[in-house]
């Protein structure tokens, strides 16, 4: 039914009573504090998508089996693949690595995803009950992850930061940062803000720095932004080549990227979240996030254990290895 204005120029409730409530309804969203993607992405990754979904045959590398046991198998996803495709052909790489055992196969999950332009750690259980556990694990944030990200935007003016925001899903249906204030109310299509954290420190500024083994991250309290507006970037700024690694405390939807993005330095290739797509001459078909380490409790042994993936092409040459 069509909604007249009335005299002074608002809706008539009269003859649509919903309107004044859908009208503070949905003023009442909160506001996403990141932008909406560029325009330009969503052809880009309609290109991407279409290319890594018309490749049928995936065969893992047997190098790319970084570990196995009796209750797991831990692979080096590459980039360009989803992680369906590259699940679905792990059974192959086990029949050659284990072409000497016999046996019914194992009962394989998925323990974790990655996007589907992020290479690194895949982590695969064999059973239903370790599955379960590693649930509960990620569930409970006992896994730690590293990430290895290469970055564009102005150099950073902090060695190490912690970044704690909303996140959620707008009305357009992109991923946005919301204000932590936000965080478990309510947005378009009935889903909640959710809260997310990220710890990041700059390994490599324009090829100065080098690979820094992984550590414990302690936050910095002083040093910890807590995300209650838009981030202020100026476009004019010189430009700079970024390496961080980042610390995601949980598993938001693109919560690096997000993060990164909001902290004024996208990752190269990530069009979506205003990454550049060239760079010095190159062009880029995936944004260059590399999922370097899952650290957990071993559910069976009790021991602590640590997976690491190698670091890609794109990483050793930025960080000069």
């Amino acid at each position: 039914m069509a909604t007249m204005p009335n005299s002074s120029g608002e809706a008539d409730s009269t003859t649509n009573p919903n309107s004044q409530n859908d009208l503070q309804n949905l003023q009442n969203y909160p506001v996403p504090l990141s932008p909406r993607p560029p325009l330009i992405s969503k052809d880009i990754e309609l290109s991407r998508a279409m290319s890594a979904k018309s490749n049928s045959f995936f065969g893992l590398p047997r190098p790319d089996v970084i570990y196995q046991d009796q209750w797991f198998v831990v692979v080096n996803k590459p980039q360009g693949w989803y992680c369906e495709r590259v699940f679905e052909s792990v059974p192959m790489a086990l029949c050659e690595c284990d072409s000497a055992e016999s046996g019914s196969p194992p009962e394989l999950h998925l323990a974790n995803r990655l996007d589907r332009d992020t290479s690194g750690v895949m982590l695969i259980t064999k059973s239903h009950k370790v599955a379960s556990k590693m649930v509960k694990e990620f569930t409970d944030h006992k896994v730690t992850k590293t990430y290895i990200a290469l970055c564009v935007g102005p150099a950073p003016k902090w060695e190490k930061i912690t970044i704690k925001s909303g996140h959620g899903r707008s009305k357009f249906g992109a991923y946005r940062v919301y204000a932590a204030s936000d965080v478990g109310r309510v947005l378009p299509g009935g889903s909640m803000v959710k809260d997310m954290e990220t710890s990041f420190e700059v390994l490599s500024i324009n090829g100065q720095g080098s690979f820094k083994e992984r550590s414990e991250f302690r936050k910095d309290e002083e040093n910890t932004v807590v995300v209650e507006e838009k981030a202020v970037t100026d476009s004019d700024v010189k430009k700079d080549e970024v390496v961080v690694r980042a610390y995601p405390r949980n598993g938001r939807t693109h919560q690096i990227r997000l993060h990164c993005q909001y902290l004024g330095i996208p990752i190269i290739g990530d069009v979506k979240y205003e990454g550049v797509k060239e760079w010095k001459g190159k062009s880029y078909d995936g944004h260059e996030l590399h999922a370097e380490s899952l650290s957990f409790e071993h559910p069976v042994t009790g021991l602590p254990v640590t997976f690491c993936a190698p670091l890609p092409l794109w990483a050793s040459q930025a960080l000069q290895q």
